[in-house]
């Protein structure tokens, strides 16, 4: 995530178009000793982070893409699609943290390199990535397993059988793809930690479009193919999961500067320490971006309990602090490299720099959107349910929804930056934690309290979302401080 810096060079004429996607690596600099490290630090986070953060927001285009086809397919098969997806969600969340783990192994090797006199080995890089791909293939059986049972998982949770037998063939047609999600996942952190986020956002954009047209084919039976409705859906998904796999990989063994590390070779070789230390650090990983999610979740079953307008207002109220919350995620996850880089080099002040300034820019983002969200909420909730009288009751609940988001926008860019940061410490096992008692010790029996116990229905369960985030931030941002300054705490 923080310190080290990849300076830059001039751009040849006549460039490639994959070296388009390349920035120059010469070498990373640490800001934590320059005078104006600050601003520096600063400069190569926004550098970074903004193609990671328009990335996530790329994804979030191709799953409101499968949305809006589905809803004019039909209803049932947009409903049974949203419970399917919730549940391979929940699989790509626990099976994602190995590949999400690969970026700081990385990036502590490329902090360790920068200080190093002797020529820079690529084979520890390339072992990372071989051995983030591996995991993957050791992953993908269980979540396969697990995705095979989701028509009786949603029977236990008492979900319409017609609709859990409809999310049934939904995922069995996208778990197809998850292999190639996570293995997009195992590139895109290579990539990311070598400083060069471009390729992946070329890749998410390309993506939008050919889902869109396996979408438009599969579902509806459009250029010749059949109509197959909900499983053309997750059929096209997955052929989008395979196609950015492609893509990404076409591009990091052409690519000037990535094609030297030679990422495939002796692909069948076992590195047992890196391996192991991929599962250390990327099974906390996963488990905490699960006790997030399942929280969130979570609290969207429990509206079902107060009625139709709290269910669609809470819909509408959630999906801005989900769109806000992409800047600061882009901000963490460069952090992640920053941070990671800093302290391979021994550098902890500019690793503590880097944490520091990834926390402050994440929480004025939203300190931003916070007074745009306060000034303009009717408007913005008008953006997506029409501002008249028959919606009256929806959009009245959807302001108070919002006006709780407002309140925990900081809160939530701070927290992700945080953890984020952690993770460039390779400290995941105690930020797991943190985060379980943070949403489920703390926010999940404060939305009960106040939502049931106390009768304030989902204004309640939103203002227990808001004290888990501030929990989560308070903890988080503790922990960052007081292990940057004494890394001899950190987990080995």
């Amino acid at each position: 995530m923080p310190a080290p810096r990849l300076t830059g060079g001039v751009r040849k004429r006549n460039a490639r178009p994959t070296d388009m996607l390349d920035l120059p690596h010469p070498g990373p600099r640490l800001s934590g000793r320059r005078h104006g490290g600050w601003a520096l630090e600063a400069r190569e986070l926004l550098r970074l982070g903004v193609p990671l953060a328009a990335t996530q927001l790329a994804q979030m285009i191709i799953l409101a893409t499968d949305t809006a086809m589905l809803g004019h397919y039909s209803k049932d098969a947009l409903a049974a699609a949203a419970l399917g997806n919730t549940i391979y969600f929940l699989a790509w969340l626990l099976g994602s943290g190995l590949p999400f783990a690969v970026s700081p192994v990385i990036a502590h090797i490329q902090g360790e390199h920068a200080t190093a006199t002797r020529q820079r080995d690529r084979r520890p890089v390339r072992a990372a990535v071989r051995m983030g791909l591996w995991s993957v293939a050791i992953a993908t059986p269980p979540l396969w397993l697990f995705l095979l049972f989701t028509r009786d998982i949603l029977l236990a949770l008492g979900e319409n059988p017609h609709l859990a037998a409809g999310a049934a063939i939904f995922t069995s047609a996208i778990m197809a793809g998850l292999p190639f999600a996570l293995g997009f996942q195992v590139l895109r952190s290579f990539s990311t930690a070598l400083s060069r986020p471009l390729p992946s956002l070329v890749v998410m954009v390309l993506a939008i479009l050919f889902n869109a047209v396996g979408d438009y084919g599969l579902i509806f039976g459009h250029f010749g193919l059949p109509q197959l409705g909900i499983m053309g859906a997750g059929l096209a998904s997955a052929g989008s999961n395979l196609f950015s796999f492609a893509v990404m990989l076409a591009i990091m063994l052409t690519a000037k500067g990535l094609k030297d590390y030679r990422i495939l070779h002796r692909l069948g070789r076992l590195h047992a320490a890196t391996l192991a230390e991929l599962f250390r650090l990327g099974l906390p990983i996963g488990m905490t971006m699960v006790f997030e999610v399942s929280l969130f979740n979570g609290a969207t079953l429990a509206m079902g309990a107060f009625g139709t307008a709290s269910i669609a207002a809470h819909q509408i109220a959630i999906t801005i602090p989900s769109l806000t919350f992409m800047v600061p995620l882009g901000i963490g996850l460069a952090a992640t490299v920053r941070v990671g880089m800093a302290a391979g080099a021994g550098d902890l002040k500019a690793a503590r720099r880097a944490g520091f300034t990834a926390i402050g820019l994440g929480a004025a983002f939203m300190f931003m959107t916070a007074i745009l969200i306060l000034s303009f909420p009717r408007a913005i909730a008008s953006l997506w349910l029409p501002d008249v009288a028959a919606n009256n009751d929806v959009l009245a609940l959807a302001v108070r929804f919002l006006y709780v988001a407002a309140a925990f926008q900081i809160a939530d860019g701070m927290q992700v930056a945080a953890s984020l940061s952690l993770r460039g410490l390779k400290d995941a096992r105690m930020p797991m934690w943190l985060a379980g008692a943070s949403y489920w010790l703390a926010g999940a029996p404060m939305c009960a309290l106040l939502g049931f116990g106390l009768h304030m229905q989902g204004f309640g369960i939103w203002l227990g979302l808001a004290f888990g985030l501030f929990v989560a931030a308070a903890l988080l941002t503790t922990r960052f401080v007081l292990l940057s300054k004494h890394p001899v705490a950190m987990e080995q």
